[in-house]
């Protein structure tokens, strides 16, 4: 049996506790990943792994030769990822993005990806809310965020700018906005997660914070944008999104002289330890990627 595989996977156990769940995440049987645990402790003449019928737990001598076992199973992946070529790298990778940014810059992002790895195969789980990586197997997520997860590694990769933008029909109807405070007095679409509806501007030297009046809210920038669209509103829009219907007509530019914070974009994965090769693949594609971009907007 290949030491590396197998070694793997019972790093994979370790992380997740559970047989069930490495099989589900791996794609393989549980009796295999049985095969590949018992494997490990024959070739290192130890236990690691405690097993019980609710929990998988490491034991000590577990937990003492864990991070050796670790790098050294990193080590031989960068060895392996160096001599490998492109077109050689097989495998599965579950990413988690939101709609907005998933169809908007990840989908076109992904047809050179797949030109360069036609061997990895990957499933896009489109949602806004945070994930539990291990229990629903997500191998990495694509998350817009000044305040990332710390109990996940966190890679950014771009910058993520907004504006406030508006149909015409709408601000037609209502009273001209000149200045942040304005905003108060006008109808506007906010975003479900976020509690209090605040929004931070700055022109210069000059700051504003604004608490807006959010009747209609929703947890996807999409159905904000259509809102807008439809004459609902005023919206925060990544530029992304914004800047197609702005060059169009379809929607107005709000305060341009003032700007929005910024967000950072983060690559979210539960550990750099042992990365597969898919999945360390597709991360350096998308930093250097949007690196090339360097801001979205």
């Amino acid at each position: 049996m290949d030491k590396l595989t197998a070694a793997k996977v019972l790093l994979d156990v370790a992380q997740t506790e559970s047989f069930t769940a490495t099989a589900d995440r791996l794609d393989i049987s549980r009796p295999m990943v049985t095969r590949h645990v018992e494997a490990v402790e024959n070739w290192l003449g130890a236990r690691l792994l405690q097993r019980t019928t609710r929990k998988v737990s490491l034991t000590n001598t577990g937990e003492q030769m864990l991070p050796d076992l670790q790098r050294w199973v990193e080590q031989a992946q960068q060895i392996e990822e160096s001599l490998m070529p492109t077109q050689a790298i097989q495998g599965f990778v579950r990413v988690s993005v939101s709609m907005s940014f998933g169809f908007s810059e990840l989908m076109p992002a992904l047809t050179i990806f797949r030109q360069q790895y036609p061997g990895i195969r990957l499933d896009i789980d489109a949602q806004d809310r945070a994930v539990d990586m291990v229990s629903e197997r997500i191998d990495l997520a694509i998350r817009t965020t000044n305040d990332p997860n710390p109990a996940l590694i966190g890679r950014p990769f771009a910058v993520c700018h907004s504006k406030l933008v508006a149909s015409k029909a709408y601000l037609d109807a209502q009273a001209a906005i000149t200045h942040p405070a304005d905003l108060e007095q006008h109808a506007c679409l906010g975003y479900k997660n976020f509690g209090r509806h605040i929004w931070q501007l700055t022109k210069g030297e000059q700051k504003h914070q604004v608490e807006v009046n959010c009747d209609i809210t929703a947890n996807e920038a999409t159905v904000l944008l259509h809102g807008s669209l439809s004459g609902l509103g005023i919206s925060m829009q990544p530029t992304y999104l914004a800047d197609s219907k702005i060059a169009n007509g379809e929607l107005e530019w709000i305060l341009p002289d003032w700007q929005l914070n910024t967000l950072q974009m983060y690559l979210l994965y539960p550990s750099r330890k042992h990365l597969s090769h898919p999945v360390r693949a597709l991360i350096d594609f998308l930093v250097n990627h949007f690196e090339q971009q360097q801001s979205l907007g």
